[in-house]
Formats: C-alpha cells, structure tokens, sequence
C-alpha cells in the first residue's frame, strides 16, 4: 500500500514543496505559540485559569 501510494506521489509534478510548506507552517505556529505563553501577562493567565472555577 506505501508502494503505491509513494509510486503515485513521485508522478505529480511540483509536490517537492508541499511538505516544506507544511514544515514551514508548523514551526511558525509553535513559534509563535511558545513567543505568545512567555509574553503573556500574569494577571491574565489567573483570569483565564479561574474561568472553569466561577459560575
């Protein structure tokens, strides 16, 4: 089955660039991601964790 399916995927033409794509995507987002929890401010992380507790 991974026979026919890599097989197919080297026939498309210009597919050498989606998993960069993809690669490039990722680590953009958990970039950011680990950027916006180390910049958060602390008054707001409390807020936000005591939302569940608060009805």
């Amino acid at each position: 089955m991974l026979k026919f399916v890599k097989n197919h995927m080297e026939s498309i033409t210009g597919i050498e660039i989606y998993p960069l794509i993809s690669l490039v995507i990722f680590f953009t987002f958990f970039v950011a991601l680990f950027w916006w929890v180390f910049t958060a401010k602390k008054d707001y992380i409390n807020k936000v964790s005591n939302i569940p507790l608060d009805h």
